[in-house]
């Protein structure tokens, strides 16, 4: 039982840290209204991560596509893993390390918003996917750990959670999606 408390607690520190962090509070929020505006605009949304941030990254990507709180029309948005043929040729033929940027440079476009999900920051295929979008004039998020890893000086908007743990980042990283998922579906329906 003390196990599971601590688990808890452990979360909820986390959570709290973020919540007293105006900084980080302030980068959500401008994530939220650039995401909006793409949507207005016409733009995408594109998500990539590996393991349980390619789960998250999913999983954000429906709450946009399919929907949230309200019944409404679908937002154009994609987790660029979620093609199986795709990402075992490419994997084979050129490598893990650009799959992502690969699909971005075949999917994106200017003004789409690239969002990187990698709670060390460090992931190369995703640096390789944010680089990409970068010089094709897309918007850049990254939702990291910490530190922010490498991603720290190679995307437009960090939004590094208070924490070295990955369980409790990630919890995190979906709280974080879920909140921006609410405020575009707001600000647009």
């Amino acid at each position: 039982m003390n196990t599971i408390k601590q688990i808890i607690a452990s979360s909820i520190s986390v959570k709290q840290a973020l919540l007293e962090d105006e900084n980080l509070l302030a980068r959500i929020l401008e994530v939220t209204k650039l995401i909006t505006q793409a949507f207005q605009n016409g733009n995408k949304v594109l998500f990539c991560g590996n393991g349980g941030s390619a789960a998250d990254a999913q999983h954000l990507s429906a709450e946009f596509s399919g929907r949230f709180y309200t019944d409404r029309n679908p937002l154009p948005s994609e987790a660029l893993h979620c093609n199986t043929s795709y990402m075992t040729a490419v994997a084979n033929d050129y490598g893990y390390d650009v799959v992502y940027s690969r699909m971005v440079k075949g999917m994106g476009k200017r003004g789409d918003v690239l969002i990187g999900l990698s709670t060390s920051g460090n992931s190369i295929n995703i640096l390789n996917a944010l680089s990409q979008a970068n010089e094709m004039g897309m918007i850049t998020v990254a939702l990291t750990g910490i530190s922010g890893g490498k991603m720290k000086g190679n995307v437009h908007h960090l939004i590094n959670v208070p924490s070295n743990d990955t369980p409790r980042i990630q919890e995190s990283h979906i709280m974080i999606g879920h909140i921006i998922c609410q405020l575009v579906e707001e600000n647009l329906f």
